[in-house]
């Protein structure tokens, strides 16, 4: 078993999760070395995929690689949309679908959506995705117009179960939003197979970390997660992080260690914070309380300083906001490093 200092498993994750040092790759592979990004909050997303591609890729850069259909983004895990590659949405999907579909089945009846109604509003989903696929407000307009109610939550319900039905997902942009189009059919698959490599996948983009941490990710029970790292043999390792057992692969413990990463700011439901169950290896219980205030399930953008989170940030300040909040005691030097960091900060 190896060991490490909690700095050196933070590092070790900042270059697992392609943040320091950067890779020379591309949006879609920078996205399909890591399985899959959380991606609920779109904006965040798309800067999320490009400070993880390589030096000076933009944000449209990312944008032209889901309208080349190499991206998408769709419910993949715990009921929660992700960014990955169509690949990896099929994998994720054979796994995940059904059980996220029937959690949704009371959210239906206390919306009041029968049986006839969803029939009815899948009717208009096919009719749209068969001549290309609609927005968001275009797909909602076009179930007012057939006497579908989308008020409250029913309209959002309804996409994510005709996502997860595999029939669509968000693909292209049309403006500033994506378009929902047509899911290719997915190909059976083995499913311990499939799960094999899904999870070597986290660990590759998340190590160290552990089987409850993947487990968690994926949306699965732990007893397959489990058995699926088992199935990984000797490209298993068992890593001791500061007296808490941990994994990583043996491929992503050689060479030399990574060194201190300085500053880096990552975006609101960033991986390398919402990729774990536990977070206590990256901040402490002030500063996870900062980035998501409240509970509210809206996840702030980050400063770490060599991997581990001492503040929040704001991509755009109101007047009169300061654009760094610090949770934790930080040195005149990092602050100053901290305040250059925001100023060249490339993204929007």
């Amino acid at each position: 078993m190896a060991e490490l200092t909690g700095a050196e498993a933070r590092r070790l994750r900042l270059r697992a999760q392609g943040l320091h040092p950067g890779l020379p790759i591309g949006p879609a592979e920078a996205v399909g070395r890591g399985v899959a990004l959380q991606g609920q909050d779109l904006p965040a997303v798309l800067r999320a995929i490009a400070i993880r591609s390589a030096p000076g890729t933009t944000v449209d850069e990312v944008r032209a690689a889901f309208d080349r259909g190499e991206l998408l983004r769709g419910w993949t895990q715990r009921g929660t949309l992700f960014a990955t590659t169509p690949a990896h949405y099929a994998a994720l999907s054979s796994l995940t679908a059904h059980r996220s579909s029937t959690s949704l089945e009371t959210r239906r009846a206390q919306l009041g959506l029968d049986a006839a109604t969803i029939d009815a509003a899948e009717a208009v989903v096919r009719a749209l995705l068969a001549t290309g696929g609609a927005t968001r407000g275009e797909l909602m307009a076009a179930w007012r117009q057939a006497g579908i109610d989308t008020a409250g939550q029913r309209g959002y319900h309804l996409i994510a179960r005709f996502a997860l039905g595999g029939l669509m997902h968000w693909g292209p942009f049309a403006g500033v939003e994506q378009r929902l189009v047509a899911t290719p059919p997915r190909a059976p698959s083995d499913p311990e197979e499939t799960l094999a490599g899904l999870v070597r996948g986290y660990l590759a983009s998340h190590a160290p970390a552990t089987a409850a941490d993947a487990a968690w990710w994926l949306g699965l029970p732990k007893t397959p997660v489990r058995a699926a790292l088992a199935s990984l043999g000797d490209e298993l390792l068992r890593v001791d992080v500061d007296g808490v057992p941990h994994l990583a692969l043996l491929e992503t413990m050689d060479g030399p260690a990574p060194e201190e990463s300085g500053v880096i700011l990552v975006p609101g439901f960033d991986e390398v914070y919402l990729g774990y169950q536990d977070r206590s290896l990256i901040a402490s219980a002030a500063t996870q309380s900062a980035i998501v205030p409240g509970g509210n399930g809206v996840f702030k953008p980050a400063v770490l300083v060599d991997g581990y989170v001492v503040g929040t940030w704001r991509r755009s300040p109101r007047k009169g906001e300061e654009p760094c909040e610090l949770t934790e005691r930080t040195a005149a030097a990092t602050r100053r490093r901290i305040a250059a960091a925001l100023a060249a900060w490339p993204h929007g």
